[in-house]
């Protein structure tokens, strides 16, 4: 069975900090790409970053620069470093795992707040 659990998110003031975490279980995650997407109230889910197998990765226009998506295939887990954080980012943030060819997986979200 397999499981993508989303911790680290919270309520941060703007100009903060947040790092998410994904563990995964039950997919060979080397291989996997892994990616983080987030959807806030009445928009569609978009793409924050995404991190291949190879460990190449891919940020939306929005978040190069302040965002760092990282992984550590001993531990089969994947990381956002979110720095700058702004009002702009609040939204549910999903981790995501994709092979082609294979089903494409999901977390259950995690809520990231940005507010003074």
């Amino acid at each position: 069975q397999v499981q993508l659990v989303e911790s680290g998110g919270g309520l941060v003031q703007p100009g903060g900090s947040l790092r998410l975490s994904c563990a995964a279980s039950g997919i060979f995650f080397s291989i996997y790409t892994m990616g983080w997407y987030r959807q806030a109230p009445g928009k569609q889910r978009e793409l924050v970053a995404l991190i291949t197998g190879g460990g190449a990765t891919n940020y939306a226009d929005s978040t190069k620069g302040r965002f760092t998506i990282s992984r550590d295939n001993a531990k089969n887990t994947v990381y956002l470093q979110m720095n700058s954080l702004k009002p702009e980012d609040t939204a549910v943030y999903y981790c995501n795992a994709d092979l082609t060819y294979n089903p494409t997986h999901w977390g259950q979200g995690t809520q990231v707040t940005v507010s003074s």
